[in-house]
């Protein structure tokens, strides 16, 4: 336990809001960067998602952090280096190779980003006591979805804005890279902030693990995984976990792309501003919305009762964007709509997944190790389905994707149908 007695509310927020910003830049926002520096669909979406790559495999490397420093100590310098490597990307933009360039330093930022993420989920669970820890909980998922808000949606709009003002004195390609610069400059600056700020507000935590050696490590995770594969239901989970978000792998690179490129290549030719307003702000806003409404809904009826019915939610909201890109609607508030209505089902669906993961998957002598695992495995199938969207889509073109994607939605249902429970729901956990 810490022996400061930092107040939470001095750290929690604020850590949490760096958790989610280099998330949400090179998940989202970097797309929508490259697709307005005429990078072609295929290229964007495979380097991408390849970048995020350790977001999926951080659990390797996690429990080495205990041998070395402290979780304050890794949560500051890799603030410090997400920091400076995101104003890097922004000057890496004037020169001549500054796709390869900044795709290499996204992927820096990627790693140190996902160890951020290890050490700082560490200082809570170790500095908090499990009431504390609970207490804080809706701040955690609060702030991280406000940087979601911030960079999807106010950061975006502001690239927007910036490629208007800068295209009135010089041509509009030159326009986006400054307006991108400025952009990722602002994000640099403002973690790097973070991380001083941090310096002071957080917790000093134990300084390393007392008597493992690195062979221990390696023998403890190597128990881990080997554990992990005799649960009940094993392959027919892992099955689960890929194929539930399936379509959505697909879908979550491509739609930002489609919303900017032109209606001549089969897209809804918006601009940076108005996608920032929609698709970041009103459709981050239906995701918690949904989130929130699917824990009272599990919570009343339980998750094998409505387990199917979340599929079906967080699914079927993908006709929106057959909708939209088979009859390219004009008006602005249809769009909207359609967004926020994919968003909720997102948020909706998405927390049965995640509870799965956690009461029948996980429960066992290493319960947060295999969550981990089943997460990763979670990441890698959304990262292999957004490296290949990008193909499929210049193949089919726009509309035909999209009805590709509501094909490949069939077998979430199937799988989802005849998913077995391993563990019981307890009464608590059934009834509101």
């Amino acid at each position: 336990m810490n022996t400061n007695h930092r107040n939470p509310i001095t750290w929690v927020p604020s850590v949490y809001f760096a958790m989610g910003l280099p998330f949400v830049m090179l998940n989202m926002v970097t797309s929508l960067m490259y697709k307005g520096l005429d990078i072609s669909d295929e290229q964007i979406t495979f380097w991408a998602s390849l970048i995020t790559l350790p977001w999926t495999l951080k659990f390797l490397w996690s429990p080495f952090l205990e041998l070395f420093k402290s979780k304050k100590f890794f949560i500051i310098a890799t603030q410090l280096t997400t920091g400076i490597l995101f104003a890097l990307m922004g000057f890496a933009l004037q020169l001549p190779s500054f796709f390869a360039l900044t795709i290499g330093l996204s992927a820096l930022v990627a790693f140190s980003g996902a160890t951020h993420d290890i050490a700082t989920d560490g200082l809570y669970m170790d500095t908090l006591d499990k009431q504390t820890q609970a207490k804080y909980i809706g701040w955690q998922g609060a702030f991280y979805n406000i940087a979601k808000i911030v960079a999807s949606g106010g950061l975006v709009w502001l690239a927007g804005w910036l490629i208007k003002h800068f295209s009135t004195s010089m041509p509009k390609h030159d326009a986006t890279v400054q307006a991108w610069m400025v952009v990722l400059v602002i994000i640099g600056v403002l973690i790097v902030a973070l991380a001083l700020y941090h310096k002071f507000a957080l917790p000093q935590d134990a300084r390393k693990a007392e008597g493992r050696t690195s062979s221990e490590v390696m023998a403890e995770l190597k128990a881990v995984l080997l554990d992990f594969t005799r649960k009940k239901h094993f392959l027919y989970y892992i099955a689960f976990i890929i194929l539930y978000r399936l379509a959505e792998g697909f879908v979550m690179k491509i739609v930002p792309l489609f919303l900017k490129a032109t209606r001549t290549e089969g897209g809804l030719g918006l601009s940076e501003e108005q996608i920032g307003i929609i698709y970041g702000s009103f459709g981050a806003a239906a995701f918690v919305l949904g989130s929130i409404l699917a824990g009272y809904y599990i919570s009343h009826f339980g998750l094998k009762r409505t387990l199917f019915s979340l599929c079906c939610v967080f699914n079927l909201p993908f006709v929106a964007y057959a909708f939209l890109a088979g009859y390219q609607p004009e008006s602005i508030s249809l769009i909207g709509v359609a967004i926020v209505i994919e968003y909720f089902g997102y948020g909706f669906g998405f927390v049965g997944l995640t509870l799965f993961m956690m009461h029948q998957i996980a429960p066992g002598k290493h319960q947060m190790s295999h969550y981990a695992i089943a997460s990763g495995i979670m990441n890698l199938s959304v990262m292999v389905t957004g490296m290949a969207s990008g193909a499929i889509c210049t193949k089919l073109g726009y509309a035909n994707f999209f009805l590709f994607t509501l094909v490949a939605t069939i077998p979430a249902f199937l799988i989802t149908y005849f998913v077995p429970f391993t563990h019981e729901e307890k009464a608590q956990d059934t009834n509101a």
